[in-house]
């Protein structure tokens, strides 16, 4: 019982939060990668060939050493789902990178909070969450997605005064959204965010899907990364003509390269898409609002940036939050436990009754 509790609870929470820290490190690292030269369309290509390359060995190993499952009788249909999820995915790329380039990470992790919103509408269009008024269960999701957000929101709003100050700040630091609304682009970079982050939804969704149909992660993914390289290379080749933009010259450039490619892709996308398997796109969309007190935390700890009391609140809030979502997902668990012991019991006692009337007949 404990073993299965930290299986489907205690590990993919584990995972997600792992998974967010590594999305923000990811976004920080393309702002240091553009810094130091890369330019937006090489940056995006190479991170997908480096995803393609690491998965693909790994997805043939582990696929002679275990059985996998056999392919879907409609296996053109299945192929034009994960061609869709690579578009998808490409788009998600595309988007992130030119808001990254346009504003910053702050931002990016601002609107995140948009994802969880955007999830829980099409999983509702798509019927694979169920809205129950009368339900502590849905009525703990709803409050739960609106605290966290509300969470996030405070954040990046309020900044408060500071509670721990780094003595080694040169003035006062101006960290807050309205700092940035001066940038021409900002607002551009707001709206490919947005695009970024539907588009991150419905990659949610259908990656479920897929997961549902063909329930081998590794092997989705490696085919899911090789079709986006391939999707990915005319469009970055075409935008970018010069030949010395595709020079890597220094060994940050790998380093910032193979850290996008390895952590920021293929070991987020490994946890996400195994979270939608055992979870549901819900689940793993709940956790994005996290991303905010994550940059604040990572800012305070290895930036040296000063924590203000903004950032406590908002964490608190999205603690609150979390609780109030996961509490509604193990409460949908353990009725739908409970309904299935239900239906195996009276299966279960079905033919014994069948008998006790042929034996009085």
């Amino acid at each position: 019982m404990v073993e299965r509790w930290i299986y489907k609870d205690v590990v993919p929470f584990a995972g997600m939060v792992a998974a967010e820290c590594a999305t923000v490190g990811s976004n920080t690292g393309f702002k240091a990668a553009t810094a130091a030269g890369i330019t937006y369309y090489v940056f995006t290509l190479y991170v997908a060939v480096v995803a393609a390359a690491a998965l693909l060995p790994v997805a043939l190993i582990f696929r002679r050493r275990s059985p996998s499952p056999k392919l879907p009788p409609h296996k053109i249909s299945f192929f034009f789902k994960i061609v869709c999820l690579s578009a998808l995915g490409l788009s998600c790329q595309l988007f992130g990178n030119k808001g990254l380039e346009y504003s910053s990470p702050n931002l990016s992790s601002a609107i995140s909070n948009l994802i969880p919103a955007f999830t829980f509408v099409l999983a509702i269009f798509f019927r694979m969450e169920k809205v129950a008024f009368k339900k502590s269960s849905s009525i703990a999701k709803m409050v739960g997605s609106a605290v966290s957000i509300s969470g996030a929101l405070v954040v990046v709003l309020y900044k408060g005064p500071i509670v721990i100050s780094n003595p080694y700040s040169e003035g006062p630091k101006d960290h807050t959204l309205g700092s940035s609304q001066s940038q021409p682009n900002w607002i551009l970079g707001g709206l490919c965010f947005v695009f970024q982050y539907v588009c991150n939804s419905l990659w949610y969704i259908l990656q479920t899907q897929i997961i549902k149909i063909y329930p081998d992660e590794l092997s989705v993914l490696a085919v899911y990364y090789v079709i986006q390289a391939l999707l990915t290379a005319p469009v970055c080749l075409l935008a970018e003509t010069d030949i010395n933009a595709w020079k890597l010259t220094t060994p940050l450039h790998f380093l910032l390269l193979l850290n996008s490619g390895l952590v920021g892709q293929c070991f987020v996308a490994s946890i996400h898409t195994w979270g939608l398997g055992l979870k549901g796109p819900v689940y793993v969309s709940s956790f994005r609002p996290l991303s905010i007190a994550i940059a604040a935390a990572m800012g305070a700890i290895l930036l040296g940036d000063d924590l203000h009391l903004g950032s406590i609140i908002g964490a608190i809030i999205i603690s609150v939050g979390f609780y109030g979502i996961l509490w509604g997902k193990a409460k949908e668990e353990e009725l739908k436990e409970l309904e299935h012991v239900g239906t195996l019991e009276s299966s279960s006692k079905a033919p014994l009754l069948q008998c006790y009337k042929v034996e009085d007949a």
